[in-house]
């Protein structure tokens, strides 16, 4: 039952429509509109709103943690990196023998490295069975015992922020080594197919982009019955007052590893959605700028709102694609720039300015209905 209360939510009935209807009107005008019209969409732009979704998703992860838990990560860009290089290492298995050395099993850049044979950690992974659950198993697993041993020994605030950043860039460097068997710098590329399907196709680009906008749905909904339950009425009650909680006799330590690893889950899914579209995975999301950004793109969208977040990620993420098309140079400090404007004149992001403007609409409306009932 507390998965059917969102819908009973007017903001969550208002965001699924939003984006139901967002993903019909796309589909609508790359399928239906021919070539040329000036309200075609392209394959490439409907794959980068696809990729656009799958940050959005990654961006509710993070605000359920930092905006109802409190817990400010630095590191989630692991999280989103470990599912999308199980994502990739599937895909890497589907190409088989029509690699460039054409190995029936090792993927070209163990050949190439001079590998013998394949590594213990990438059996399974030519089964699509097999390789899904580890897109949420692994970044969970990581999440389970990091999270164990942080919360039960208290670790809170800057410190935990500290360690979860030190997290993902030692990730990072230790998939930048040749070593590890996934890719080193370059990463892992060339994907051929997904579940038969070829990756190249226009139709395999829209299934992806709907099939990242469902994910996105689902994935906001058990947020919404999260943040929604008893559960969550600890998780802000740990937030404000973890002591008082504590004393309260709830098991907060418990609460927050809980939280802690949906949310991984989460990004974990959206790294694997993510993989397919743009068509690489290397050690660079991993790097702490890149969590660093998402929680620029929360704290812009409005952080505790969950929509917020959706609507920071995609807001930054077009300004990225604009930005770097235009003045590449100029990005990060635009970037800067928006978030410390945000910061002093919109403190509750775009999702507070919204909710800001509704709230003085249905004060005008109550006051004008009382001055009718006066004059009446």
């Amino acid at each position: 039952m507390w998965l059917t209360r969102p819908f009973n939510e007017r903001s969550t009935r208002r965001f699924l429509g939003v984006l139901l209807g967002a993903l019909v009107l796309v589909t609508v005008l790359h399928v239906a509109v021919p070539q040329g019209h000036p309200l075609h969409i392209n394959a490439y732009t409907v794959n980068l709103f696809g990729k656009y979704l799958s940050y959005a998703l990654l961006a509710v992860a993070v605000d359920l943690v930092w905006g109802y838990l409190g817990i400010l990560s630095l590191g989630h860009g692991a999280f989103f990196a470990l599912g999308g290089y199980a994502m990739g290492m599937y895909l890497m298995r589907q190409i088989g023998d029509r690699g460039v050395y054409g190995h029936p099993e090792l993927p070209d850049f163990m050949v190439f490295l001079d590998w013998q044979s394949l590594p213990w950690y990438w059996a399974g992974f030519d089964m699509a069975w097999f390789a899904f659950p580890m897109v949420l198993l692994a970044p969970g697993a990581l999440a389970l015992v990091f999270g164990f041993l942080a919360f039960r020994s208290r670790v809170t605030g800057v410190y935990l922020s500290i360690i979860t950043q030190a997290l993902t860039f030692a990730l990072m460097l230790a998939f930048f080594r040749n070593e590890m068997g996934f890719g080193g710098n370059n990463g892992l590329t060339d994907f051929r197919e997904i579940l038969g399907f070829n990756l190249r196709s226009d139709a395999t680009r829209l299934g992806l982009f709907i099939a990242s906008g469902v994910a996105l749905a689902l994935g906001y909904v058990l947020c919404r019955a999260i943040v929604g339950s008893k559960l969550g009425r600890v998780c802000v009650a740990t937030r404000d007052a973890e002591a008082r909680t504590r004393f309260l006799g709830y098991r907060v330590e418990r609460v927050q590893l809980f939280v802690f690893v949906v949310s991984a889950m989460l990004a974990g899914l959206a790294g694997a959605l993510y993989v397919p579209q743009v068509g690489i995975i290397n050690p660079s999301e991993f790097s702490p700028l890149f969590s660093i950004e998402i929680v620029l793109w929360v704290a812009l969208g409005g952080r505790a709102t969950l929509y917020g977040a959706v609507i920071g990620a995609i807001l930054v993420n077009y300004a990225k694609t604009v930005f770097t098309g235009v003045m590449p140079d100029a990005w990060l400090f635009a970037l800067g720039g928006l978030f410390v404007l945000v910061t002093v004149l919109l403190p509750r992001g775009v999702a507070g300015l919204l909710a800001y403007r509704v709230q003085g609409r249905r004060r005008q409306h109550d006051e004008g209905t009382t001055g009718k009932e006066v004059s009446a």
